[in-house]
């Protein structure tokens, strides 16, 4: 088969760095069951002395239809044995220290209120139980801040927008609840986000002091919450014993997600990056807000403009942030990275010639320096950039994507996860000094279990000199007398890159199966600098579907690569791009594509956020890269995927692919080669492990027919989900 579109010349590969796993077999990817009981590390928290390290595991739950999440301490030198801070049925998670060394988290455990809300609890370092230290109606939402030196909090918290008090916002949510009324009456644009409706309260940002917290009144292991028992009773006084948060944000807007925000060491000032209306879209301007008095001043303000990611000095002396300009058709536009004083003064971009977003920021120790995470070639290092001369320096180089970095501001030294396509996130500790940096890896209580993989990057030229890579995963005994199968998966995003472990995408269990995995970065994908964004922009099916097509021309003239047997799939962006490649070639033996834009039409004003995807792209652009108008020319047969509870590509998009699928396709007795699997109850990404498992299985099975071309027998996990043919 061949490419009708590609413009592939002169294709070519590069093993920059070649990895082998472990040479001992990991058994955790051969069989689905085994895979989805793998512990997960999902955050980690280091302690204000720098000495211990708790991390957030999520463990399946013992009837396997869930993950319960538990919080564990590890020691921040590399030595020790990890152990168990918290066990509790419903979880724990969004861990942060308090400035005394007490652990503050979020958890829905009994004993927080009389629904069971997710609340703020407390662990005290002196030891002894944790305890909630709030008992809001609605619940408590994650923690944004905590301070360095004051034992102050920041976290989300919803609020009836008619409430003016934590008792007239219980009262207001307990009528709605005994009227049974699930309504929600809208007077701006969005209304939902992601996977959840928004409403019917406001997310707020809100702080909680706990200096001076009572110590634990007899009788009040589950404290009553403000809320009223009947429609017309006075709603119960918030407890008296507890702490009683603070709204900083009375006046906000229906925030899609709680704001970033940062606190000063003394806990006095709130930096918070705060949304505000715009038509039916919004920009984030940059305020301070006084903890004590509610004031706030706003710092900086552009319409149309993004600041984002606050973070305060360690003498809070500085403020660093993002700025960023909303993207229109003509371009891509560049995250910037701005310092100012306190009150906004003095401000100066920082490091302007970085041709790199950063993902994430913070000071370093001594304040001299900005401690930065962003892509990076197909990584994702941390980087230090100077704030006296802006330069930048790589302070990682191994072939691993940092996340929740964290700096000790007595050493210096940073804790972070890392990951790559070899190994699940995993804690380090990273020492710097003059000569690099050193990194140690800590003790885990969910080992990352390394997958029998060989991980090759690779590379070629475009059809216009540009370098095109990405990350070549086969199983170790490919070669050209027994070549893999090829499976070109496509990143979502767009503005992504392949560089860190997925357990929602997990080639490894692909390559345990006998197949090589192609994980490319083509046109749109960030890491690479802004120019390589902008080839794609305003035009998805031309050069990053040619850029695929030519790094898999490379890779398939590997001598341990069967060009022969292949199948291209994706999810979100890349599903897009798996439509795209259905309707503009015919070398794929399959495509899988999962919660995909079909009709960009459609899809423009339908998704949860259309002033954003409506605003990069020109009507006629939408026009000449929606994948339906090449309906017709799709040979490859189709695994369409798609979760009823998607909001950002909303199942239309699905069902219109399926409905002229079967329009083209069907035969006479109605039967098609493409097949649809369809989750009620799942979102933009399929999370719960048994329909993970269904997911995996289906998409294997459905390759093993049109790659492999073998006949097996149904899988028992598509028996109970209604396959039969």
């Amino acid at each position: 088969m061949t490419a009708t579109d590609a413009s592939a010349t002169d294709a070519s590969t590069t093993n920059a760095s070649t990895t082998n796993a472990s040479a001992v077999d990991a058994p955790a990817y051969s069989a689905l069951t085994d895979y989805i009981a793998i512990p997960r590390l999902e955050g980690a928290a280091l302690s204000p002395d720098g000495t211990r390290v708790v991390l957030t595991v999520a463990s399946l739950s013992q009837d396997g239809t869930t993950y319960e999440r538990s919080l564990w301490e590890v020691p921040a030198t590399g030595e020790g044995v990890p152990v168990r801070l918290t066990r509790s049925a419903k979880g724990e998670g969004g861990a942060q220290f308090l400035s005394n060394g007490d652990l503050l988290f979020s958890s829905s455990r009994p004993g927080a209120g009389d629904d069971e809300k997710p609340q703020l609890w407390i662990l005290p370092t002196a030891g002894g139980e944790a305890r909630p230290v709030s008992a809001l109606a609605g619940g408590a939402g994650g923690l944004s801040a905590v301070a360095a030196d004051a034992p102050v909090a920041l976290f989300s918290a919803g609020v009836m927008p008619a409430a003016d008090t934590w008792e007239n916002d219980a009262a207001l949510r307990a009528t709605r609840d005994k009227r049974s009324v699930a309504a929600i009456l809208h007077d701006s644009y969005p209304i939902r986000h992601w996977d959840h409706d928004l409403g019917p309260d406001h997310t707020h940002i809100c702080a909680i002091d706990l200096a001076g917290l009572a110590p634990e009144v007899p009788g009040h292991a589950k404290p009553a919450q403000a809320s009223a028992p009947t429609e017309d009773a006075e709603p119960r006084p918030y407890p008296a014993h507890l702490p009683r948060p603070t709204d900083l944000t009375p006046a906000a807007m229906r925030w899609v997600t709680a704001p970033a925000a940062a606190l000063t060491p003394d806990g006095t000032v709130a930096v918070v990056s705060y949304p505000v209306a715009n038509g039916r879209s919004s920009y984030a301007t940059l305020v301070t807000v006084e903890v004590a008095t509610g004031e706030l001043t706003v710092l900086r303000d552009e319409v149309a403009v993004d600041f984002e990611a606050p973070a305060v000095s360690p003498d809070a002396s500085l403020i660093a942030y993002t700025r960023n300009v909303k993207a229109t058709p003509d371009g891509p536009t560049h995250v910037e990275m701005w310092v100012s004083a306190l009150d906004g003064s003095d401000a100066r971009q920082v490091a302007s010639a970085w041709d790199r977003w950063p993902s994430s920021l913070q000071f370093s120790a001594d304040g001299a320096s900005l401690i930065v995470t962003a892509d990076d070639n197909g990584r994702a290092p941390i980087f230090r950039v100077d704030l006296a001369d802006d330069s930048v320096t790589a302070l990682t180089t191994d072939d691993y994507a940092y996340m929740a970095v964290q700096v000790d501001r007595h050493s210096g030294a940073l804790v972070a996860l890392r990951s790559n396509w070899l190994r699940p996130a995993h804690p380090v500790r990273i020492d710097v000094d003059s000569d690099g940096a050193t990194v140690t890896e800590l003790s885990t209580p969910a080992p990352a279990v390394a997958a029998n993989v060989t991980m090759t990057d690779v590379e070629c030229e475009a059809e216009d000199g540009t370098r095109v890579r990405g990350w070549l995963l086969t199983p170790p005994d490919a070669s050209e007398a027994s070549p893999a199968p090829l499976l070109l998966w496509i990143h979502g995003g767009p503005l992504g890159s392949w560089n860190a472990w997925s357990w929602r995408w997990s080639p490894a269990l692909a390559v345990a199966r006998g197949y090589a995995v192609l994980l490319p970065d083509p046109a749109l994908s960030t890491g690479y600098g802004m120019e390589f964004i902008a080839r794609g922009w305003n035009s998805w099916g031309h050069k990053p579907f040619t850029d695929l097509m030519t790094i898999t021309d490379a890779v398939e003239a590997r001598p341990e690569i069967d060009e022969t047997r292949t199948a291209a799939m994706g999810g979100s962006f890349g599903g897009y791009m798996a439509n795209w490649v259905a309707g503009h070639t015919d070398r794929f033996n399959a495509v899988v594509t999962h919660a995909s834009l079909w009709a960009l039409d459609q899809f423009g004003p339908t998704t949860d956020h259309a002033d954003y995807w409506q605003s990069i792209f020109t009507p006629e652009s939408m026009v000449e890269h929606s994948p339906h108008r090449a309906v017709a020319d799709i040979t490859s047969p189709m695994l369409v995927i798609h979760g009823d509870k998607d909001y950002r590509v909303p199942v239309g998009e699905g069902l219109r692919l399926w409905a002229e699928l079967a329009e083209h396709f069907a035969a006479p007795d109605g039967s098609m080669p493409h097949r649809f699997l369809y989750f009620p109850n799942e979102n933009h990404w399929i999370l719960t492990p048994q329909h993970a498992v269904v997911w995996y299985e289906a998409v294997f099975h459905f390759l093993a027919q049109h790659v492999l071309g073998e006949v097996q027998e149904i899988p028992e996990a598509l028996k109970i989900s209604g396959a039969g043919r």
